[in-house]
């Protein structure tokens, strides 16, 4: 697996939109915030680096999402979902989102990195993560 030391943060900022990433501590599995692309900042805070992930998830979405980063990072596997990714109050908001492991040592993961594109909403409402068209690859 890739860790953050084999992408050079150029590659990343081209894309500064689109991306974000969690760390997951390896002793109470709970996720925080490494990187945060410009449309995540707009939805959790200009500078949410380390927040929790319980913290910064909507409360109606957290469990499922947080199993999913779980076995993301357990299981070496990289998800790729399409259609709804949100809902913003009654507003449905399309697209496509990845998550792939990370590992500090090429082989136990440790965090995930994801993207997400959508055309961005206006946040007139609760915010619920919807994860349609699911697709796991092995890595």
């Amino acid at each position: 697996m890739p860790s953050w030391a084999d992408i050079p943060p150029t590659a990343l900022s081209v894309h500064s939109k689109l991306i974000w990433g969690y760390d997951r501590d390896p002793k109470t599995g709970d996720f925080s915030v490494r990187i945060a692309g410009d449309r995540l900042r707009k939805w959790i805070s200009p500078n949410p680096v380390g927040v929790r992930y319980q913290d910064a998830a909507p409360p109606s979405s957290f469990e499922e999402a947080h199993r999913y980063l779980t076995k993301i990072v357990t299981a070496a596997l990289a998800l790729r979902t399409s259609g709804r990714l949100f809902l913003v109050g009654d507003f449905a908001v399309s697209g496509e989102r990845i998550i792939l492991p990370m590992a500090a040592d090429a082989k136990t993961g440790d965090s995930v990195l994801g993207a997400s594109d959508y055309v961005v909403p206006p946040l007139l409402g609760p915010v619920e993560l919807v994860h349609e068209n699911m697709e796991w690859y092995a890595i």
